[in-house]
């Protein structure tokens, strides 16, 4: 099924654009939305139309959205985590906990599908993006601690890590020669 974008539409196209999409998919999604039309000759007409309509919308939402591009930049997210000792979190910290606390931080509506980021199950500092539109992707830092502990250990614990493992060797090896002294 050939359709007009008529919005932006994240990894399908931008506004103006005729895409082949699956039937199913722009049937049930995109033309109930009112995201996209079908791509008849009376359509085709409009697309100079809808681009520069929707060059106009984009502009205006990449000025509104700006500062706010600017706030995200500086924000640095905070998770304490209950974690095993190898860092490995029980449970993991989601998009949606990811948009609720920087929600709460820079008093701006984030919905979870606009964090981009996977789930985080293990201790560090990370980098989470978010979409706010298509052109103003504003990157922050989130780290995440074992509960108890400071933020500033993070940094700590991924240097005992590497030391974990040269360690390790050394407790399987010390169990091998109690088995030979009995």
């Amino acid at each position: 099924m050939k359709v007009l974008l008529i919005k932006d539409v994240y990894k399908l196209g931008r506004a103006g654009e005729i895409k082949k999409v699956a039937d199913g998919y722009g049937r049930n999604f995109l033309l109930p939305q009112g995201l996209a039309v079908l791509a008849t000759a009376g359509a085709l007409k409009q697309v100079e139309k809808i681009k520069a309509q929707a060059e106009i919308r984009r502009s205006t939402q990449n000025n509104e959205l700006k500062g706010v591009a600017d706030l995200i930049k500086e924000v640095t997210l905070i998770f304490p985590a209950k974690a095993g000792e190898t860092g490995k979190l029980y449970g993991s910290i989601t998009t949606g906990d990811i948009a609720a606390a920087l929600t709460e931080k820079i008093r701006y509506e984030v919905k979870r599908q606009h964090v981009d980021t996977q789930p985080i199950r293990t201790l560090g500092e990370f980098t989470a993006h978010v979409r706010l539109t298509m052109d103003l992707i504003p990157d922050f830092k989130v780290i995440v601690h074992r509960e108890g502990e400071s933020p500033e250990s993070v940094t700590g614990a991924q240097h005992h890590e590497a030391e974990k493992p040269s360690a390790a060797p050394e407790k399987q090896e010390e169990p091998a020669e109690e088995a030979k002294v009995e």
